[in-house]
């Protein structure tokens, strides 16, 4: 669904389907008089007349389909969670306490739908793309839902031994995902405001390590929210605190006497930060290929669930 969703954002195809329509809209338009409507509809949007306005309908089609399928991925979803649920809950095979949990999920995953229209409205009337910071609420919310169910699933498993009492080890994993989770903000909003473009050199902002435009825009704090050097900025210093993080809880972590699957977390959380790391450097140097920037955001998804993991095996 993810994976999907960036593909959408990167083409921008998520402007092309211009109604909600939870119930008739499962079905894709099925004659040409269909595929007419649903582009006349397009045609009203900013996006199509100020940038692909030399669309054809062959055109619109390409863009669709990305929207259509990461719409019907979410319809899915729902299914799969929904039918199971009554099941096991009409069996009373549900483990104790654990309704609970499953309407939480529901619910979220029920807003999560919700978000994903209210950043698209925001597209339809003045803007040629979706607010930046509607899309950053719903990334991060599609990670929330995520979290959760990830979370939920890892309390079926085997009793975690706790992390040692010691140096901070503990409280770092903490600290590690509360700095993941502002990245991804951050991520969110360079790529709503299609920041990567900008300045795509390495390891300084063109010939600067600070350069003059992260302070361009008035009032001062707006450089950080919407101004595009401003944003880029954050997001690359914000990894490299991310990567410290992680070595030094990769480094604490060899003097311990941890569990043989702490250690494998462990191991496998400074591989994908390298990882990750990597692919954002690329994803800039390249002016944001979209096979390497999803599997960039990919990566901040494997990045977010081993910190998860982590911090559940801990507690």
């Amino acid at each position: 669904m993810v994976v999907i969703g960036g593909i959408t954002r990167l083409t921008g195809s998520g402007l092309s389907i211009t109604q909600w329509k939870v119930i008739t809209g499962t079905l894709p338009p099925l004659s040409e008089e269909a595929w007419q409507k649903e582009f006349e509809g397009y045609k009203g949007t900013p996006q199509y007349k100020l940038i692909n306005s030399d669309f054809t309908l062959s055109d619109f089609k390409g863009i669709y389909w990305w929207e259509y399928i990461h719409r019907l991925l979410g319809r899915i979803i729902g299914i799969v969670f929904l039918v199971p649920f009554l099941w096991f809950w009409i069996k009373k095979k549900l483990p104790k306490g654990f309704i609970k949990k499953a309407f939480i999920l529901f619910a979220l995953g029920g807003f999560q739908g919700f978000l994903g229209w209210f950043m698209v409205k925001s597209g339809l009337s003045e803007n040629i793309y979706v607010s930046h910071y509607r899309l950053a609420i719903h990334l991060i919310s599609a990670f929330a839902v995520f979290g959760f169910t990830f979370w939920y699933a890892l309390d079926f498993t085997s009793a975690p031994a706790p992390l040692p009492q010691k140096r901070g080890v503990r409280k770092l994993p903490i600290i590690l995902f509360s700095v993941i989770i502002l990245q991804i903000i951050y991520g969110a909003f360079v790529a709503g405001l299609k920041a990567g473009y900008g300045y795509p050199t390495w390891p300084k902002m063109g010939n600067e390590w600070f350069p003059s435009g992260i302070t361009a825009l008035e009032p001062l704090w707006r450089n950080f929210f919407e101004g595009h050097a401003g944003v880029q900025f954050i997001h690359r210093y914000l990894a490299y605190v991310v990567v410290i993080i992680v070595g030094i809880l990769f480094y604490r972590s060899r003097k311990l006497n941890l569990s043989q699957e702490q250690k494998k977390i462990i191991n496998a959380l400074a591989i994908i930060v390298l990882a990750q790391f990597t692919l954002g450097v690329i994803t800039l140097l390249y002016g944001v290929p979209i096979v390497i920037a999803v599997l960039h955001q990919t990566g901040a998804f494997f990045l977010f669930a081993t910190t998860l993991l982590l911090i559940h095996r801990a507690k």
